[in-house]
Order: structure tokens, then sequence, then C-alpha cells
């Protein structure tokens, strides 16, 4: 069994290897030619890029949420969330999510197109749910799978992320207002949908891939 040390060696020589790879994907993709290229500009070899991304596509896409999710905690590692209303905290964790993402534009463009694919639409759906859970987390909510409402905060800031993400990517604005803007609009939004539980299952449902993820609702979650 590998040492924690040895793991988080091995953890960092994947990223430095992967934020290289996010300038190749703009022009060569989410697959084998970009991770070769970075191989390459970092004088490491294509066997030791295959041993750290053995499925290429996949492996890659894979790291791109395990990547972000601890870049953007690193950010807000001196944040007070627990100072700000549950909105702010969602818009904050939501938006430094994107800070992450600067730069990469056509990079998420491509990831797009790439989780869209049928083979990877599963995992698409776990990495969105993935990331759901851990801003909730983060901004305090220690709820568990037996509740129903751990399901619909969730389900609710999985349509939040994705429709924001999606709204970005497309966003020219000064410092992404027109996103912020989006976002607050779409958080004040659901805070309303969230009193009604019965409509949150299809907005759930209607993520590509997510709805493949989602297990069936606890025992004792249906409403009579």
């Amino acid at each position: 069994m590998k040492s924690d040390e040895a793991l988080a060696l091995k953890a960092a020589e994947k990223d430095r290897l992967f934020e290289m790879v996010l300038q190749h994907v703009p022009f060569d993709g989410w697959g084998i030619k970009s991770l070769n290229a970075a191989a390459q500009d970092l004088g490491m070899t294509t066997i030791t890029a295959r041993r750290l991304f053995p499925q290429g596509q996949e492996s890659l896409l894979a790291w791109l949420g395990d990547w972000l999710d601890r870049r953007a905690a690193e950010r807000l590692a001196d944040v007070a969330l627990d100072r700000l209303r549950i909105r702010q905290r969602i818009a904050k964790l939501v938006s430094v999510r994107l800070e992450v993402l600067q730069g990469h534009k056509e990079a998420m463009r491509r990831a797009v197109a790439a989780g869209a694919l049928p083979r990877n639409l599963f995992a698409t759906g776990r990495r969105i749910w993935s990331g759901a859970d851990g801003m909730w987390r983060a901004a305090g909510d220690r709820g568990t799978s037996s509740e129903f409402d751990y399901w619909t905060r969730r389900g609710l800031l999985s349509a939040v992320w994705v429709s924001t993400f999606l709204f970005w990517l497309e966003d020219r604005s000064e410092n992404d207002a027109e996103t912020l803007a989006f976002l607050d609009r779409r958080i004040e939004n659901v805070m309303g949908i969230a009193m009604l539980k019965g409509r949150v299952e299809g907005m759930v449902r209607s993520i590509p891939g997510l709805r493949m993820f989602l297990p069936e609702k606890p025992a004792g979650s249906r409403r009579g």
C-alpha cells in the first residue's frame, strides 16, 4: 500500500502534467495528442504520461473535476463562509470555481463536447453531482442521503452550476459581470423552487448523464 507521501507526490505530478495539458486542449482536444504534447513540454516520457492518465480522455476529464474541486478549496481557505448568508455562500462557491477556470474557456468548451459523448455521460453526471455535493458540504450542509432535502439541495445546485457554467462559456463581459448577475438570478429562482420539491427530480434528470447516476429516492421520501 502506498504511503500518503507517495500518493501526494503522484497527485502533484498529475497536476503538473494536467495543467500543461490544459494549454494544448484548445488545439488538440481532450485526448492522447494533448497528453503527449504536454509531456514533451515538461520533459516527461510518454510512458510516464500514459501511466498517470491511462485511459486518456476519460482519465483527463475525471482529473479535471478533482483538480477543480481542490483548486477552488485552496482559494476559499481564507474565506469565512460561515459568516455569509446561505445564498451568498453558494454564490461564492460557484463563482470561485469559475475563477479557477479563467483563461481556459476553450478547453472547457471542448470538455463539454467530450463529456456529452455517450461513453462519457455517466461519468459526467457523477462529476456534476460530486461537485454539487462538495459545494454544499463546504457551505456547511452535513445532510445524509436518507433525507430527501439532501437530494433536493444537490439537485438544485447541480442545475445552477450547469446553467451558470454554460452561460459563462459564452460571456464576454468585463470580469464576467453578466455571469455573476445570471448566477444571482438563478440562485434567487431556485430558492423559490426549493419549496416545490416535486419539480426537482425533473430538473436534475434533464442534465445529460446525471439521471443515470442518481439512485432511487430513499424509502419514506415519496410524497403521499
